[in-house]
């Protein structure tokens, strides 16, 4: 009797979803990797590439080319397809061109018979998360979409630099849409378990308007970044990847990702980023942080720009 084994199939291997293939074998997180995508030479390419890098990873993976067949007996499918974001241009501009997109790839995963947890990655990615949702009629926690993961990432990273700590001790929240009305949820970030609040004027160089310059940082990244290099890849892989270990090896895990709402935080009939325990199943439950008056307003905001924005194109 053969072992059940850990099968991820990945949608997309642009520049997204061929970093996640490279971080998730560099980390040995599953068995088996299917790789899908309409430049077949291209994806043939990666499968041969990786596999062999196999003798030098932490543990042996079964890569391949594969089709959407290959979605039947898969634990987790990856849609990183889809146009990009280009320079000038917001997450929410890309929302009707990647809805079609997606309208066609969810028809062929459900129909290859797919039982598993779909993990949505493609920007503008709440709005993307709830189309998949929607196509294929799946339960909302077996649904994610990356959310504001990367986003937290980044904040983290940027505090933990700021105050001279390492980032794995920030524990701070970016919450909202993936894009320009996300939110920082200063009223619970602290680093070990002292709030940031209190550590302003510790040290003269620790000031306010420093932590609200910081916050416009996070939120701009990508801008930067597509300005520099074209397009934002390595962290968000690795931002799936700590997902699909999450996921894989049922966690529990605290990550913020893309959620549907059905009353949390005051709103329903949404996908949006928020904390949520994530284990084998998807999305196990929503945490419902105690946000201060001036957060509830900007996230009450980040929901109706999201609502306003996909309402048109998922109505069609």
């Amino acid at each position: 009797m053969i072992d059940r084994v850990n099968r991820v199939v990945l949608i997309g291997t642009g520049a997204v979803g061929s970093s996640y293939a490279f971080a998730l074998i560099n980390q040995g997180v599953t068995e088996e990797l299917v790789l899908i995508d309409l430049n077949k030479e291209k994806s043939e390419g990666d499968a041969m590439d990786l596999n062999h890098g196999i003798p030098f990873a932490p543990s042996p993976t079964k890569i391949w080319f594969g089709n959407y067949s290959d979605c039947q007996d898969a634990d987790l499918v990856v849609i990183c397809a889809g146009a990009n974001q280009k320079p000038g241009e917001t997450r929410l501009d890309l929302v009707e061109k990647n809805t079609r997109i997606f309208k066609g790839i969810v028809d062929e995963i459900v129909a290859s018979g797919f039982q598993g947890i779909f993990l949505v990655a493609t920007n503008p990615v709440d709005i993307l998360t709830y189309a998949v949702w929607k196509f294929s009629s799946f339960p909302k926690e077996r649904v994610i979409g990356s959310g504001t993961i990367l986003d937290t990432a980044r904040f983290r990273y940027l505090l933990g630099d700021y105050f001279k700590v390492d980032t794995r001790n920030v524990h701070a929240y970016i919450i909202g849409e993936h894009g320009d009305t996300e939110l920082p949820v200063w009223s619970h970030a602290d680093i070990a378990g002292r709030k940031i609040s209190d550590w302003i004027g510790t040290k003269d160089e620790y000031q306010q308007e420093h932590l609200e310059q910081l916050f416009l940082n996070v939120r701009d990244a990508a801008y930067h970044i597509i300005e520099r290099k074209g397009a934002t890849y390595y962290g968000i892989a690795m931002g799936l990847v700590r997902l699909t270990k999450a996921i894989l090896q049922n966690e529990s895990s605290v990550l913020t990702v893309s959620a549907f709402l059905n009353g949390e935080y005051g709103h329903e009939d949404v996908y949006i980023g928020v904390p949520a325990v994530v284990n084998r199943k998807g999305i196990r439950e929503i945490v419902q942080l105690d946000l201060d008056e001036t957060e509830k307003v900007k996230f009450a905001h980040s929901v109706s720009v999201l609502k306003k924005t996909m309402g048109p194109v998922l109505s069609n």
